[in-house]
């Protein structure tokens, strides 16, 4: 992996991506961030040596560099699942990518259901804290001593300083961002009523389909971490109803800019 990591260290370098200080992975439907930046370099996926391709319609593919808030930051426009036949190492790759690249911070962004019924949709959650149920460890392969701690300390997996600013930036801004545990399953299928149910009994505030992985390489690799999920459902399993994609999508289009402003506020304090 270090070759493979190598090369497309190198590839980015080429094309002028130098020394981001800030990686950013815009989850489902958050995609609108790329607009606030001043753009220096942009790159497709599928022209990145050792990348993987997003496969899901609404990830747009692209790698993006450039500045935000006068800061460095390389963005990922769309991201990688478990859910489209990847394994967790190339789910994360860019993230070693970025940091090999000279990124300290890595901010993540997601679309979540709200299993904790206070919170609404259309809503943020702040994640303190979270759950895998994935089934892996992007961790779990022969050789990730020769990148990192095999044995990854995970007591505190989102960085507190950052959590405390972005709480305070949403004071200060009237954001409603809600403190929460967040689960990660594989998907790509919605959960049941009998599976809303456990996650809920097992701590869960919000479920979604990714970060988790993303989050634990960044800790490997002693990264500050951040995340920040938009509620697009309510998971009541007593009420549930069919899940419509194009409303998750629009409700996330539409929580999106508070989200933005978290993530430009924060990179200024940074």
């Amino acid at each position: 992996m270090i070759k493979y990591i190598n090369e497309t260290v190198d590839y980015l370098q080429e094309k002028g991506f130098d020394n981001p200080e800030v990686g950013i992975i815009l989850g489902t439907g958050l995609g609108k961030l790329v607009e606030e930046i001043e753009i220096i370099k942009e790159v497709s996926y599928n022209h990145i040596p050792n990348f993987p391709t997003a496969t899901v319609e609404f990830h747009k593919g692209k790698l993006i560099y450039g500045l935000l808030e006068n800061t460095k930051v390389i963005v990922m426009q769309g991201r990688f699942h478990l859910y489209e036949g990847y394994t967790m190492q190339d789910v994360t790759y860019p993230v070693r990518v970025m940091e090999k690249l000279g990124v300290k911070t890595l901010l993540v962004s997601n679309a979540a259901g709200a299993i904790n019924l206070n919170f609404k949709k259309g809503e943020l959650m702040l994640i303190e804290d979270h759950i895998n149920l994935q089934g892996s460890s992007p961790l779990a392969f022969k050789g990730v001593e020769k990148l990192g701690e095999r044995f990854t300390d995970m007591s505190q997996p989102y960085n507190k300083e950052i959590n405390d600013t972005l709480i305070t930036i949403a004071k200060t801004n009237t954001i409603k961002l809600h403190q929460g545990v967040y689960v990660s399953v594989v998907g790509p299928q919605l959960e049941t009523r009998a599976e809303y149910r456990m996650l809920k009994i097992i701590g869960a505030d919000a479920v979604g389909m990714s970060t988790v992985p993303e989050i634990i390489v960044a800790n490997h690799l002693n990264l500050k971490a951040a995340a920040v999920s938009v509620l697009t459902d309510e998971c009541d399993p007593d009420n549930l109803k069919p899940v419509d994609i194009a409303e998750i999508i629009a409700i996330a289009n539409k929580a999106e800019p508070n989200m933005i402003t978290l993530f430009k506020e924060l990179i200024k304090e940074i």
